[in-house]
């Protein structure tokens, strides 16, 4: 993990929310009041949690909100999640909830929904449905409506467990857990290849490609990308491709679709990176039917984001969240299985 002037480079992935440079005439005033004084209808206390979570930055340092502002100070306000471009409408769209309480709620993703409204997609999204599960959960008019508050995101096409604050306070304290990596995140992926060793860590910096702007690669050696680590574990062989565990010790964009192309198993059915073509085995016709059969089975990238463990953000509680397998993946993979056992048979 690199620094910079006390500042994270996890934490540099925050959003820019608020930028100011302070006047070169400003007496000495807390940076709380400085800010009430800047931001429309923003409460103290809201900038004292922003504070409290390390999203308050002068001059690249993070500060408290007791902390005196001075000419010429640069002073940024960072949030998890990006300033809003446009209107989120709520859609009645069925969610798989696996817990819920007035922090937080976790989500069984299914594979092929977006999680966040983008240019392009504006509506069907994970964030469009809470909208609505939230307002059908209201008990009266009266109440303060709730919003989801990202603190990560799963790709389009990957399923499983997702967890979303329903505050900003929760919001603030869930993303610290991930930027110091205290949160536990594990992934099943299939992979084209007989993976070599039983157990590793890959290690590499992401950023996007310079060739293609839609993925993203590892670049070993300069400056460029952004550090990244995933540990790995072999679950199970079936000769040409291999069921790992994957567990993030970073959140980079695409990681683990990025990583094990690195190391040269790219995930199965992955378009983006290559792994929706034949990469291991033989020039049979039969064994080509085969797989394009466990295309069609799984036509999206095999990853499903099995388990996440985090302390809950008021309680301190340990909550730890785990999903099967969707139907697609679990298929695919009884479908490799019994091809190895026959391959075995005829070997033998």
């Amino acid at each position: 993990m690199t620094e910079n002037n006390g500042l994270r480079e996890e934490e540099q992935e925050l959003y820019e929310h608020h930028r100011f440079i302070v006047d070169k005439g400003q007496g000495p005033l807390r940076i709380d009041k400085f800010l009430m004084s800047r931001i429309e209808n923003v409460s103290r206390s809201k900038i004292q949690h922003a504070a409290n979570a390390g999203n308050i930055i002068v001059n690249d340092k993070v500060v408290k909100s007791s902390y005196k502002v001075k000419p010429e100070d640069i002073i940024t306000v960072m949030m998890t999640q990006p300033v809003r471009e446009f209107k989120l409408i709520s859609e009645d769209i069925p969610l798989d909830i696996l817990y819920e309480d007035k922090d937080l709620i976790a989500i069984n993703k299914p594979a092929g929904m977006v999680v966040h409204p983008a240019y392009g997609n504006y509506n069907g999204t994970l964030v469009n449905a809470l909208l609505y599960h939230f307002q059908q959960s209201k008990e009266n008019a009266e109440e303060v409506d709730i919003a989801p508050f990202l603190v990560h995101r799963i790709d389009k096409d990957t399923s499983g467990v997702l967890l979303v604050a329903k505050n900003e306070e929760a919001q603030m304290k869930l993303g610290k857990q991930f930027y110091y990596h205290t949160i536990e995140r594990k992934y099943r992926a299939l992979v084209w290849g007989d993976v070599k060793e039983d157990e590793g860590i890959i290690v590499g910096k992401i950023g996007r490609s310079l060739k293609n702007r839609k993925v993203f690669t590892v670049f070993p050696d300069g400056e460029y990308g952004k550090d990244a680590i995933t540990h790995y574990k072999v679950l199970e062989r079936f000769g040409y491709v291999t069921l790992v565990e994957c567990q993030l010790e970073t959140g980079r964009t695409h990681q683990i679709r990025v990583h094990l192309k690195y190391i040269g198993h790219t995930l199965f059915s992955d378009g983006n990176y290559g792994g929706n073509e034949i990469l291991k085995g033989t020039t049979f016709t039969k064994y080509k039917q085969f797989v394009n059969n466990c295309f069609k089975i799984c036509p999206r990238q095999a990853l499903h984001a099995k388990s996440l463990g985090f302390e809950h953000p008021t309680t301190g509680e340990k909550l730890f969240f785990e999903q099967e397998l969707p139907e697609d993946f679990s298929e695919l993979i009884n479908k490799w299985r019994n091809y190895a056992i026959h391959k075995l048979e005829k070997e033998n």
